[in-house]
């Protein structure tokens, strides 16, 4: 891995959106049927904090209400300025990441 390269750690967001489910009582088969993706896809992002894609990221955070601030940063430094700036920033990475992927199939 590279020096500069951030590796976030999705356990608390897979707890987040657990927690969120299962308020609306929602099972994880209801979720899947939602979002078009397997159940073992959110049973491990759930339980074992896998990286979504960053259309399903966004698809639960946003179905669920979930900030994502907490994720990205520690308490003192979380303002709106800068919470914002970094989400558009890591958004546009991972976007033109999966557009290089759908583009360049062969390249990993």
């Amino acid at each position: 891995m590279n020096q500069d390269e951030i590796r976030f750690d999705f356990h608390g967001l897979g707890l987040a959106i657990k927690q969120a489910r299962e308020e609306r009582g929602w099972t994880q088969a209801y979720v899947v049927e939602l979002v078009g993706k397997t159940d073992r896809t959110i049973m491990n992002i759930e339980n074992k904090g896998q990286h979504p894609s960053f259309n399903l990221f966004f698809k639960l955070v946003t179905m669920f209400d979930i900030s994502v601030d907490q994720f990205f940063y520690r308490e003192e430094q979380r303002d709106e300025h800068s919470c914002r700036k970094h989400i558009m920033l890591v958004s546009n990475i991972i976007y033109i990441a999966e557009t290089m992927k759908q583009t360049y199939p062969n390249i990993n």
